[in-house]
């Protein structure tokens, strides 16, 4: 039974995959900090900086303690360069939301820092509590974020046990499309981050059953390799920005929602149809 509740979470995770990388990409600049007596947690997210223009900077206040977003803050915000303000700081105020969005424009290129100073939590003062972020702005600027690979290399588990070894080629085009492609962008290094903390939740227990049931180690493989020969269009072609990993990423995410869903539900319309005017006649 346990398996069979692994075998579904196998399933649903690649009708999930789109929606994983959608809202990765989506928001590709992300930072969770806590405030100096860890009181809260801190969200700083926002789109590509361009500078020059307006962007916005969304703030979610976080309760450690219930991962959930804090109602009802009273905070200011500083934003400054080179020790400098260049934007506020805002005088006092309150969300009761425990999520603001606020427009600022960045003039030039360069690292900001944006500040946060909490004085008060569902209506009641606490001591001052700080929280700083680094925002660079320009490609210049851009620090490239280290992410592990995997824990211990461990790889695409399912497809190795699927394709019967880590040198099969299938888990080799695997392999190299993520360290040659996936994780030379930001943002494909951001859907690695989130993917490998879902994937790695279900995988070993799937890769275990595959071992053990080939009738169902070759039902994976019918299901992975048609996401497989979607994924072979990445290393043909040449992605030199974000820009591009996005197209990209977007065209391969409708491509599959096409065949593991538009497909089977076309198919199951037409067999309806079918019977529907069997009985008629």
């Amino acid at each position: 039974m346990y398996q069979k509740r692994e075998f579904v979470r196998f399933l649903i995770a690649l009708l999930l995959i789109p929606l994983l990388i959608t809202s990765v990409f989506a928001q590709t600049n992300s930072q969770t900090l806590s405030t100096e007596k860890g009181t809260l947690d801190v969200k700083l997210y926002h789109d590509e900086i361009i500078p020059g223009q307006q962007a916005k900077l969304s703030i979610d206040f976080i309760n450690p303690q219930t991962k959930k977003i804090q109602e009802h803050i009273d905070y200011k915000m500083t934003v400054s360069k080179d020790g400098e303000a260049v934007f506020g700081p805002i005088p006092l105020t309150h969300t009761s939301a425990g999520s603001v969005k606020i427009p600022v424009e960045f003039v030039d290129e360069g690292v900001y820092s944006v500040e946060l100073e909490i004085e008060g939590i569902l209506f009641q003062p606490i001591p001052l509590e700080k929280v700083s972020f680094d925002v660079a702005v320009g490609e210049s600027y851009a620090q490239p974020t280290e992410i592990p690979k995997d824990n211990n290399d461990n790889g695409c588990l399912i497809a190795t046990a699927t394709f019967g070894s880590e040198l099969s080629p299938q888990v080799q085009q695997l392999r190299e499309l993520r360290d040659n492609t996936i994780l030379n962008t930001k943002s494909g290094m951001a859907f690695m981050t989130t993917f490998n903390q879902f994937y790695y939740s279900f995988s070993p227990t799937v890769a275990d059953f595959e071992r053990e049931q080939p009738i169902f180690k070759e039902a994976v493989k019918i299901t992975l390799t048609p996401m497989l020969t979607s994924l072979s269009i990445l290393n043909h072609v040449n992605i030199d920005s974000e820009q591009e990993m996005l197209g990209y990423g977007i065209s391969i995410i409708l491509l599959n929602v096409g065949m593991y869903v538009g497909i089977p539900v076309f198919g199951i319309l037409k067999v309806y149809k079918f019977k529907r005017n069997s009985v008629q006649t």
